[in-house]
C-alpha cells in the first residue's frame, strides 16, 4: 500500500479552483458507455456528478488565503499483491474507502464544539481508477529514454531530408527506427515502452479529493500541518491542533488487513518503510530475522522489483561488502517505494 497526501498546486501559487483536477480525473471515462463510466462518491452519496463536486470544493473556502491550498489530494495504491487478494476492484475499493477516511478523520488532534473529529466533519470525494499510464519518472521510460532520443531524431531528419534541407536516405532512417525501437529494454505487447502508454496488469487505484475547510465551511482541517498533536492557547482558550500522518498510513494499513483479511509481510508494512528510510541497515537485518516462511515471502516480493537478494547471504563479519551490498538493494527499493510495485 503506498498513500500519498499532497496539496493541490499549480507552480508557485495554490489552484483556486478544483475544476482542472476534476476534468483530468473524467479522463478514464473518455470513450466509455454510460454503464462503464466510473463515477464520483463520498461517504453516504453515490454517482455524484463532476458538476457538484467542483462546487462543493471550491465553495468550501470561506476565509482562506490565496496562499493556502483550498483542497489535498489523497491517492490509495495497493499494490499488485493487495488488489490480487480482491475481487469486484470497484466496490471493495469504495467500501474501502470509506473505512479508511474514518481514519483520516481520527489522524486529526482536533476538536469541533467539544467533539473529536469524524468523518462526518470531513468533506470530500472520492473516485476509483483501474488504469494507469506511463510518466517520465517510470524505470521503464528512463531506461528507454536513448533509444528514443535517437528515434526522435532520426524522425526530425526524415522531415529534413523530405524538404530536402538534408541528404540521406529516408528508408535507411525508418530501418534504424525499427532497430531501435526493437533493441530498447522495455517493451510491452512487442513496442517499445514510451510516456502515455497504459500500463499492463491491475492498476486499480483510489483518488480521494479533500477539502481543506469542515463541512461547515467553519474550520480549517489540514493534513499538511507541521505539528503532530499540540497545544496552543488562542484567544485565551486551549486549542488542539495537528495531523498525525503516520498513524494515518498504518491505520489505512490495518484497514485494509482487517477488511480483506490479508495476511501482510513484514516489506509490505508502513513501519518496514521506515525504518528503510531510516535505518536501511536495520531494515535488511529485519527480514534475515523473520520466520523462514515469512523471509521466503520477503524474499520473493523483493525480487519482484528485480533485486538479487542472494547479496543478503553474505557472511556479516565482512563488513564492507555488507554495506556495498546494502546500498545496491537501497537503490532496488527505491525504485520499487516508487512505483508501489511492492507494498512498503
Amino acid at each position: 500500500m503506498y498513500i500519498t497526501v499532497t496539496p493541490q498546486k499549480l507552480g508557485s501559487n495554490y489552484i483556486q479552483s478544483v475544476t482542472d483536477f476534476v476534468d483530468y480525473l473524467e479522463k478514464e471515462n473518455e470513450g466509455k458507455s454510460i454503464d462503464e463510466i466510473a463515477h464520483f462518491f463520498n461517504q453516504y452519496g453515490e454517482e455524484i456528478s463532476s458538476k457538484e463536486v467542483i462546487n462543493e470544493i471550491d465553495g468550501n473556502t470561506a476565509k482562506l488565503k490565496k496562499i493556502e491550498p483550498k483542497f489535498y489530494s489523497i491517492t490509495v495504491n495497493p499494490s499488485q499483491d493487495e488488489l490480487k487478494h480482491l475481487q469486484n476492484h470497484s466496490e471493495v475499493l469504495k467500501k474501502y474507502t470509506r473505512e479508511i477516511m474514518k481514519d483520516y478523520a481520527k489522524a486529526f488532534n482536533r476538536e469541533i464544539n467539544g467533539k473529536e473529529i469524524t468523518v462526518d466533519n470531513i468533506k470530500y470525494y472520492a473516485k476509483i481508477e483501474h488504469q494507469r499510464t506511463y510518466k517520465g519518472n517510470d524505470k521503464e521510460i528512463r531506461e528507454n529514454a536513448s533509444y528514443n532520443g535517437k528515434i526522435l531524431r532520426l524522425k526530425n531528419e526524415i522531415q529534413q531530408v523530405e524538404r530536402s534541407e538534408l541528404k540521406g536516405s529516408v528508408k535507411r532512417k525508418q530501418q534504424q527506427i525499427k532497430q531501435l525501437e526493437k533493441d530498447a529494454p522495455h517493451q510491452l505487447n512487442g513496442k517499445m515502452i514510451v510516456q502515455g502508454m497504459t500500463k499492463e496488469g491491475s492498476q486499480s487505484h483510489i483518488h480521494i479529493i479533500v477539502s481543506r475547510k469542515d463541512i461547515s465551511n467553519k474550520y480549517s482541517l489540514s493534513p499538511g500541518s507541521k505539528y503532530k498533536a499540540s497545544e496552543v492557547v488562542m484567544n485565551g482558550k486551549t486549542v488542539k491542533r495537528g495531523f498525525d500522518r503516520d498513524s494515518f498510513f498504518a491505520a489505512s494499513e490495518k484497514t485494509f488487513d482487517k477488511l480483506f483479511d490479508y495476511k501482510r509481510n513484514y516489506v509490505e508494512t508502513y513501519n518496514a518503510r521506515k525504518t528503510f528510510i531510516k535505518n536501511p541497515q536495520q531494515y535488511f537485518a529485519n527480514i534475515l530475522g523473520l520466520p523462514t516462511n515469512q523471509r521466503a515471502i520477503a524474499f520473493k516480493l523483493l525480487n519482484k522489483t528485480g533485486m538479487n537478494t542472494s547479496l543478503l547471504n553474505i557472511p556479516t563479519n565482512k563488513v564492507q561488502l555488507v554495506l556495498k551490498a546494502i546500498k545496491q538493494l537501497k537503490r532496488s527499493v527505491d525504485v520499487a517505494i516508487k512505483s508501489s510495485s511492492i507494498g512498503i
